[in-house]
């Protein structure tokens, strides 16, 4: 449970949105705790503590300390990707990662484009969660390894390739560009529902990547890939 607001947020709206989640997260914890006592063993899933603070250091610093205090099994940055910069959602991470224990999952909420996960992993972030990818296929945007295609676009009427040659996914192996655009343009169920699944391959594939560039001390260079990717996208696609 946490208040999560909009940037840009005054200061006093921050301060008093830090309070209520920290109030709400003692009070979800007693409750596990109670529950855990009762039944002589804790529930079935795990409670993660929310940070908050919006774009202030110092309030999010505040917040991980209150946190820390309750013992979560894992702890959660939440309120950021809600409109401010990539490099302030990135400042803010790094700000929480410093205080938060290495031996809990971190999950970021929220996050984010293809080309930007891979900084908050380096960041010290473990997990991630974002709408992007979903609702990007309802409206006929699919990422792929060379950039966004945009598959209503009339460049793909006659295109036989893959959505992406470099995807395993069960879309890119039996489908063409030129026939999911013909789904979306005749308004099929079936396009968004095949767009969703090529991008949640995509997605789960890209943190597929990480995990191996990390094995081989190459997530610097991946990230750096992926940005110089994802420029040249939005130069082609605005």
């Amino acid at each position: 449970l946490d208040e999560c607001i909009e940037t840009p947020a005054p200061r006093e709206k921050a301060e008093a949105a830090l309070r209520r989640t920290t109030a709400w997260a003692r009070r979800a914890r007693r409750h596990f705790q109670e529950y855990a006592r009762r039944n002589g063993k804790p529930p079935q899933q795990w409670q993660f503590g929310i940070v908050q603070g919006a774009t202030f250091a110092d309030l999010r610093c505040e917040s991980a300390r209150q946190l820390l205090d309750l013992d979560f099994p894992g702890y959660a940055v939440g309120g950021l990707a809600v409109g401010e910069p990539h490099e302030i959602t990135c400042a803010m991470t790094a700000e929480v990662t410093a205080l938060l224990p290495k031996d809990r999952p971190r999950y970021l909420m929220g996050v984010g484009r293809p080309e930007q996960i891979a900084d908050y992993v380096a960041l010290g972030m473990d997990m991630m969660d974002c709408v992007l990818p979903t609702r990007a296929a309802r409206h006929a945007c699919l990422y792929t390894s060379e950039g966004r295609v945009l598959i209503k676009n009339s460049r793909y009427a006659q295109d036989q390739r893959p959505v992406d040659s470099n995807c395993s996914c069960s879309v890119c192996r039996r489908y063409s560009r030129a026939y999911l655009r013909h789904l979306f343009a005749a308004g099929e169920i079936t396009a968004a529902i095949l767009a969703t699944h090529h991008n949640v391959h995509f997605y789960l594939d890209i943190m597929r990547r990480i995990r191996e560039a990390i094995e081989f001390g190459n997530l610097a260079k991946f990230s750096s890939e992926m940005h110089a990717r994802y420029a040249v996208d939005q130069l082609e696609n605005p």
